[in-house]
């Protein structure tokens, strides 16, 4: 319970969880330990978005807000990337826009929906608390599509909070050794499984026709007969 497990993708995004960590440990001598997940893989690092702190250090935040978006991207970690990549190739080939979110840590977005569900539950008489998943999603549009490195059961744990259709792509199965483009690929967490999930969610709540599914998978050169990445 005192872990503090975060994601990062940017380097804003280290320096802000860094700085709460510090603050948090040294200064006010918290019983806490931060768990940070970085990578090696090379990229560019834009600055820190204004106001985006709060968001960084609860578990989410918006990276790309597009008026009239209709899909909610969220990436974790560097595959952020891939979902920022995912909403270009949407507006591109489909003329569909999305919204795209960092999130930093599921854990910590788990804790603030299960403390707001306790607080609701044992204060009958107030008004009830949103978790900060549903405050940050309730004004935006459409289904939400969450990826990540690791395993489904990770982004599984805000479902009771995402306030519409939620799927979860991630990278179920054995472990493997590869590039991370070929791993991606594998695992159907890249960016072309992003935009099929995006339409494939899309398809009766934004008037996406079947035929538009059959194209990206298509365009995108993926194998719709291969074997689930979690058996083989």
């Amino acid at each position: 319970p005192n872990c503090r497990a975060y994601d990062p993708c940017f380097g804003y995004e280290l320096a802000v969880i860094l700085q709460d960590g510090t603050r948090r440990m040294l200064e006010r001598q918290e019983d806490l330990f931060y768990y940070v997940t970085l990578m090696n893989e090379n990229y560019a690092h834009p600055p820190l978005p204004a106001g985006a702190e709060t968001g960084i250090l609860r578990g989410m935040y918006p990276l790309l807000d597009r008026p009239g978006a209709v899909v909610q991207l969220l990436g974790a970690g560097t595959l952020v990337r891939e979902a920022l990549a995912a909403a270009e190739l949407l507006e591109r080939d489909f003329g569909i826009r999305a919204n795209v979110w960092s999130v930093t840590s599921f854990t910590e977005l788990q804790r603030d929906g299960m403390a707001c569900e306790r607080w609701n539950r044992l204060h009958p008489d107030d008004a009830p608390r949103l978790s900060w998943v549903e405050q940050c999603l309730i004004s935006s549009a459409g289904p939400v599509i969450a990826v990540s490195d690791y395993v489904r059961a990770l982004p599984e744990l805000i479902r009771a909070w995402v306030p519409r259709g939620y799927t979860v792509l991630g990278t179920d199965g054995f472990g493997r050794s590869d590039t991370r483009e070929r791993l991606r690929d594998f695992f159907e967490v890249d960016r072309r499984h992003i935009a099929v999930a995006a339409l494939y969610a899309l398809r009766e709540k934004a008037g996406v026709e079947p035929s538009a599914l059959r194209d990206a998978i298509e365009r995108y050169g993926i194998a719709a007969d291969r074997p689930e990445p979690w058996s083989v």
